[in-house]
Formats: C-alpha cells, structure tokens, sequence
C-alpha cells in the first residue's frame, strides 16, 4: 500500500516538475519575442529620429517634390503613433515604401545627391534599414520557434491556459518587390 502511494506520489512530481520546466520554456521564449521585438523598435526609433533632418535637407533642393514630403512626414508619424506590433509592422511598411520613393526622386536633383548632409543622412538610413532587415529576420525566427511552442503537444495543452497566444511575424509590405513609381512635378 504504501509503495503504490509513494508511485502515485513520484508521478504527480514528475508531471510537476514537467509542467514546471514546459511553463519556463515557454516564458522563455515569449521574452525572447519581446526582446527582438524590442531591438527592432530601438531600429525603428533610430530611423524616426534621422528622417525630420533628411526632409529638411530635401526641402532645401526640391521644394516642388511637396506631396512627396508630406507622404514621408505622414508616414513617419503614423510609425510613432502606432500601439501595437501589428499597427507599427503596416506602417513601417508605409514609410518604407515613401522613403524609397523619396531617394527615387532625389536622383533627379544633382546638388541635393551631392549634398554632403544628404549623403550622410543617406547612409546612416540606409544603414538601418539593414539593421531593421536583420532584426526582422531576427524577430520572424524567434515568432516561429514561440509559435510552434505553443502548437505543438504536450505545451499546447497548457499555453492557452496560461495565456500564451499565437504571435504575428514581420512580413515585407505588398509590392515590397518593385520599384516605387515616381513621377517628377516642376
């Protein structure tokens, strides 16, 4: 009797301990989506901070490109307003595209492209647009590895209960893959 006791007793602490080490893991990996989630942000930030600089340095050279302007000073500020993961990953995505827009017409301006300011303004975006890129790829494997987590048996069994739910990935902005339009105004 008593050892079919201390057997009933030696599961239910295994299957503690168990359930103990899945909610660790799964604790986790929900910090590590916050923290990429986080270095992504800074990036983010890092790009809101240079672009009031680049749009006066453009003023200076292309005052009829207004609309263009204004595009990207909207933009960027829909990215500092947005709450949530999803509402910044949209409009990133947004100013991504007004920016690339941006140096497309910039390209027909000769002092602005020779524009010391500009040029390095230029590069330092262009510089976080690769850290973004990386941190996105980043962001997107760490998504993958909490998500399967919480999918898959024995975790799934206890994540909804312990309020772990799906998260959304980083996808590129539809159209991401072409080229922006750009029509000159004079």
């Amino acid at each position: 009797m008593i050892s079919a006791i201390l057997i009933i007793v030696g599961i239910i602490v295994v299957l503690a301990i168990a359930l103990i080490a899945l909610y660790n893991n799964l604790i986790k990996l929900r910090n590590r989506v916050d923290n990429a989630w986080s270095q992504i942000d800074v990036q983010l930030q890092r790009r809101l901070d240079l672009i009031p600089n680049l749009v006066e340095t453009v003023k200076g050279y292309a005052q009829h490109e207004r609309k263009t302007l204004d595009e990207v000073t909207q933009a960027r500020a829909a990215v500092a307003t947005a709450q949530t993961p999803g509402e910044k990953m949209a409009a990133d995505n947004v100013l991504t595209s007004t920016l690339k827009t941006l140096f497309a017409v910039s390209e027909s301006y000769p002092e602005l492209k020779a524009n010391e300011n500009f040029l390095d303004l230029q590069n330092q975006l262009s510089d976080t647009e690769d850290k973004i890129s990386y941190m996105r790829q980043s962001y997107n494997d760490t998504v993958m590895n909490f998500n399967n987590a919480i999918q898959t048996f024995p975790a799934v069994l206890i994540a909804g209960a312990m309020g772990f739910t799906k998260r959304e990935s980083f996808d590129a902005a539809s159209g991401a893959e072409q080229a922006p339009a750009v029509q000159f105004q004079s």
